[in-house]
């Protein structure tokens, strides 16, 4: 594999690139040629020229690209408006193939592409580029799941130079010019390695907050508030011009499909929604994340090293827009650059990065998303990287330090709330639900009956003699036990409710559970618990009622029809259950 890049400065300095890349090839086995274009110009006429020159003086390369916020030439942020990344397959096994759908339709977009890689079983990674500023790509990501597993699926949304625009292009050699649209180009073959991964560097900071409001890209509110109430509130981040640039250092991160995702607001609307970079969903915990530079660089260093594991010949970066502003042009390269140590590097500032985890294609933000590819197998011998190690060997920033103590602080305090309202709702020697629980979920499960329920209650057998001859500590022992076996049961299934209703007694919930079942666990309970035995009091024995909560009956007529099924297992002999 060979790579060429160069910048565009003049029409005639590109076709003499052109010609130096055909002279390369006239004299090299070359299997297939694509060259790779990335501006952050945006008229039409110029593209067309330049395509006009591939066609004529390579006749036979594939050609692709989009529109960009910048672009990434030599691991670096290049100056000119104009990149070309020409890469040439020497394996003859090596196979590419570019497609361009429209995207008025993302999902037949993602279904034509589906076809199309299932009927070519040599594809083995997918690079894309994408319009996608002003819609929602998660149908989108959700088609892309049909394609076979084992395919890797990469690439970034095209962007313009003004981060505040919705214009923005793909075009293709199969297509030409399009302002709504998507390249797809397929790679495989059995001499073709392709490895990818993701950076983001920002870390969570402080407490989670649920969104309990979403409509697409707008998050609407966060724990009940205005979704901007956030930023305002812990962050004295106003709502003016500067809103964008300062909350990059401040995204969302939150969990998807099992990975951390981030998502970095765009602007706060007058009702204190937020327009953010990608959709957020109702219901998912979201944190706050802090970007240091420090951090961040820690991280690319990582990846840099596994990268490099890798021993690819070509490396392809998609970095976030948001990643250069928050940088700056001067600095973004800080984070680049180091591939640069181990292959030729390459890439575009996106409007948004995508890369597949598993069988999910999830959409990022503020990330980098990097491609390695290597035809052959690995030498014996890695290649040295050029990681500046000794930057970053025992130190770490102030803003590190304050986030960690932070976090740490908010953990305690997490952990210490999450007891509180378990202590509320608990009984203390049993662990079991206290009364005032199982009563409110037996209140709500029979206002809203959908389904069967089958109340349990049971009650410990002569246990005011244990406490009279043996002394509360063997009462507690013998209470204690019976709990553990009704934990256990309620352990077993997210529909068994158990609680504690009162000194020896006990209360049971069942939902979804017919009477005949529910009666059959009870009976379990009752042997096991016949079949301990304790230090002092030996054997000890329980009644038990059952029932099936009627369709016309209250919660407390329930609990009193119950009990009665309970008194008759006691005056009729006790441990013995009783069906009502």
């Amino acid at each position: 594999m060979k790579q060429f890049q160069f910048e565009y400065k003049s029409f005639g300095q590109f076709k003499n690139e052109l010609t130096k890349i055909k002279q390369w090839e006239s004299s090299h086995i070359v299997s297939k040629t694509v060259l790779q274009v990335y501006s952050v110009e945006l008229e039409n006429s110029i593209f067309i020229e330049m395509f006009a020159a591939i066609d004529e003086i390579l006749p036979d390369a594939i050609y692709l690209g989009c529109s960009s916020n910048g672009n990434i030439i030599d691991g670096k942020i290049s100056e000119s408006d104009i990149i070309i990344i020409c890469t040439i397959f020497e394996y003859p096994s090596t196979k590419v193939k570019v497609l361009q759908y429209d995207m008025d339709n993302p999902a037949k977009a993602a279904e034509m592409l589906a076809e199309e890689v299932n009927k070519n079983n040599w594809v083995k990674a997918i690079e894309f580029l994408v319009t996608m500023r002003g819609k929602s790509m998660t149908d989108f990501c959700d088609y892309m799941t049909g394609i076979r597993e084992d395919v890797k699926i990469f690439g970034g949304g095209a962007f313009a130079p003004d981060i505040n625009s919705n214009t923005a292009c793909v075009y293709s050699k199969e297509k030409g010019y399009s302002e709504d649209g998507v390249v797809f180009m397929l790679l495989g073959g059995e001499d073709l390695h392709i490895d990818s991964m993701y950076i983001t560097g920002w870390k969570p900071l402080g407490r989670n907050f649920k969104v309990t409001s979403a409509d697409g890209f707008i998050l609407k509110e966060l724990d009940n508030k205005p979704a901007y109430d956030a930023y305002y509130k812990y962050l004295k981040i106003k709502n003016d011009e500067n809103f964008f640039c300062n909350t990059l250092e401040f995204p969302f991160l939150y969990k998807h499909n099992g990975i951390d995702l981030l998502r970095a607001p765009v602007s706060s609307n007058p009702d204190g929604s937020l327009e953010m970079t990608s959709d957020m969903e109702e219901g998912v915990n979201a944190r706050i994340a802090y970007g240091d530079p420090w951090t961040i660089l820690d991280s690319v260093n990582n990846c840099v090293a596994d990268v490099g594991e890798f021993q690819p010949e070509v490396i392809h970066i998609f970095s976030c827009a948001g990643r250069r502003t928050f940088w700056g042009a001067d600095e973004v390269s800080n984070e680049t650059f180091p591939f640069q140590s181990i292959a030729p590097t390459s890439g575009f500032f996106t409007s948004g990065e995508f890369l597949r985890t598993g069988k999910y294609l999830n959409q990022h933000n503020v990330t980098l998303v990097i491609a390695s590819m290597r035809e052959g197998e690995k030498t014996n011998k890695s290649k040295e990287t050029s990681v500046r190690k000794e930057k970053f060997s025992g130190k770490v920033s102030m803003v590190n330090r304050l986030a960690t103590f932070i976090e740490a602080a908010t953990e305690e305090l997490e952990e210490a709330n999450r007891k509180l309202a378990l202590a509320v709702v608990t009984d203390g020697l049993t662990q079991l639900l206290n009364r005032s629980e199982i009563t409110r979920i037996i209140r709500e499960a029979v206002k809203n009956k959908n389904e069967k329920l089958c109340l349990v209650m049971l009650d410990i057998d002569n246990f005011k003699s244990v406490n009279d001859t043996y002394g509360h500590k063997e009462g507690d022992n013998v209470i204690i036990a019976l709990s553990d076996i009704l934990i256990n049961v309620s352990e077993k299934s997210e529909d068994i409710f158990s609680g504690r209703w009162g000194g020896e007694e006990f209360m049971l919930l069942f939902k979804g559970f017919d009477l005949d079942k529910t009666a059959d666990i009870a009976e379990n309970i009752r042997k096991k618990f016949a079949e301990t035995k304790f230090k002092k009091s030996e054997n000890k024995t329980i009644s038990v009622g059952v029932i099936e909560v009627k369709d016309d009956e209250t919660a407390d007529t329930a609990c009193i029809r119950v009990d009665s099924a309970l008194y008759d297992a006691k005056k009729n002999g006790k441990n013995k259950i009783v069906i009502f």
